[in-house]
């Protein structure tokens, strides 16, 4: 847990550290594909100087924090576990699958806690795989469209992923009823749930949209999938204590309130989690960068929605344990003993360093505090809480692995999330429909609550196949569409220990 509040002044060092030298190297290659006499060899001599002193800098700066925050390091540079102490913490009927995509081909390996051990090193490169899994996202991820008019998946391109990486070493996986996945790059971007298990050919349903997908056969019908940072974290979450059994059920904040805009309903539409730019101003050098006006962050529709349905489906006190709009803030926030609660909640924005003026950190927006300062959670906040969560639900920007900015904002939160204390997160890799996503988180924590030995892992695939056989009817002259497209049953990953609470 955090418990050094010097934790959160080292990793923004190390974090301004890593992209000074970023920006360096892009001035640096600009200036060397330069005409020669356009070059200016002692600036070009003075940023490689600086550069290698960041880089001492740096070797010092993570030997200090491996040093003071051995947690923390180990959360940010994993060092690989032997196969035999990742074979330790898997359960009966559990399997792990590795997979790294290079230049050169992809490295697939596969085991359970006995038996064979399966490996593969398959001719699909890197560019391939990236190839592919931008096929697919460009129907998971379309942007802000009528979910009567979404684009066709592509099947074909799905399979051959299956085909290629998974198939070969099947020996290692198949059987088992909880397949933990550890993809690097793009293929950390693409829940694995969405891929055949064979090849198919459907023909659109006349009568209602995408009912034909539920034919297809979907590796989630097989086995329960969670996805991993690596395998060192399942081995360090599995050596968290046992969790305090007196804990109350749930605490959730959304629908934070930014101005007096109130959040209007969505439903049929996909929740447009981006955040435009909505203003300029002046940096120091007299030149314009966009910026965002904290009164004029967008609200999120049917946030309040989905906490009061998470709420009531866990029997938490609405009185003590919900907190929205002008609520549903930091100070809210700190000033709670989140360590009291099963599941914490949060259903908002996250941004980015450098989405707001003089914030160098991922954060989470919360209320507006009206008083001249920014409502931001930091990943500085973050790393001060205590928590002893089963769950942390991160219903926010394209907070798993998403292709595009919004991954970088969980990629930091997530890994403060972990450090304070928890032991999975939910979280989406797109933008979400919002009444199919209520019924989806909803029914993950219906599911367990009726069953409490039921692993987080097997309750949030219960609920993605329970999804995929609803329909929601045609309204205003529409056609019915049914939840069979995965951009409606696959969007959330369950990151972190698979087990049950």
């Amino acid at each position: 847990m955090a418990d050094d509040p010097q934790l959160g002044g080292v990793i923004r060092k190390e974090q301004d550290l890593r992209q000074e030298v970023v920006s360096l190297h892009q001035i640096l290659r600009d200036l060397m594909l330069a005409r020669r006499e356009q070059q200016l060899p002692k600036v070009i001599a003075d940023m490689q100087s600086r550069i290698a002193t960041i880089k001492q800098e740096q070797i010092a700066l993570q030997a200090e924090i491996e040093k003071r925050f051995p947690a923390y390091a180990n959360l940010i540079r994993p060092q690989p576990p032997t196969l035999a102490q990742a074979r330790a913490v898997l359960r009966s009927g559990e399997s792990m699958v590795t997979l790294y995509a290079a230049d050169s081909g992809t490295y697939v390996w596969a085991f359970k806690k006995d038996g064979p051990i399966a490996f593969v090193s398959t001719k699909m490169k890197r560019t391939e795989v990236e190839q592919l899994v931008q096929k697919l996202r460009k129907a998971l991820d379309p942007g802000n469209v009528d979910v009567t008019n979404l684009p066709v998946f592509d099947l074909a391109a799905a399979q051959r992923l299956y085909a290629e990486l998974l198939v070969p070493v099947a020996s290692g996986w198949q059987g088992a009823n909880s397949l933990l996945v550890v993809a690097n790059g793009a293929l950390s971007q693409l829940p694995f749930a969405v891929l055949p298990t064979g090849a198919s050919t459907v023909k659109p349903n006349p009568k209602i949209l995408y009912a034909e997908l539920q034919s297809i056969p979907w590796l989630i019908q097989k086995t329960a999938i969670t996805q991993l940072p690596s395998a060192n974290a399942l081995v360090a979450l599995r050596k968290l204590p046992v969790a305090n059994g007196q804990r109350a059920p749930f605490v959730g904040f959304g629908d934070p309130q930014f101005s007096m805009v109130t959040a209007m309903s969505t439903t049929g539409t996909v929740r447009n989690l981006a955040i435009p730019r909505l203003s300029q101003r002046k940096v120091a050098q007299g030149e314009s960068m966009d910026w965002i006006q904290y009164s004029q962050i967008p609200p999120l529709p049917d946030t309040r929605d989905e906490i009061l349905a998470l709420a009531k489906a866990l029997k938490a006190d609405p009185d003590r344990d919900i907190f929205l709009g002008t609520q549903a803030s930091k100070a809210n926030i700190m000033r709670t003993d989140l360590a009291k609660y099963k599941i914490v909640a949060f259903a908002t924005h996250g941004l980015l360093p450098g989405d707001f003026p003089g914030v160098d950190q991922p954060s989470l927006a919360m209320a507006n505090p009206n008083d001249g300062n920014h409502g931001l959670l930091t990943l500085d906040d973050i790393l001060k809480l205590k928590l002893d969560a089963d769950w942390v639900v991160l219903s926010a920007c394209n907070t798993a692995a998403g292709d595009g900015a919004g991954s970088d904002a969980v990629s930091g939160l997530g890994r403060g999330f972990f450090y304070a204390g928890t032991r999975a997160l939910l979280a989406t890799h797109w933008p979400v429909e919002s009444l199919s996503a209520r019924f989806l988180v909803t029914g993950i924590f219906e599911r367990q609550a009726t069953n409490p030995t039921l692993t987080r892992a097997e309750a949030l695939r219960q609920s993605m196949l329970g999804l995929m056989q609803q329909t929601e009817m045609a309204v205003a002259g529409q056609k019915a569409y049914s939840y069979a497209h995965p951009l409606f049953w696959a969007p959330y990953a369950l990151i972190g220990d698979s087990g049950a609470n």
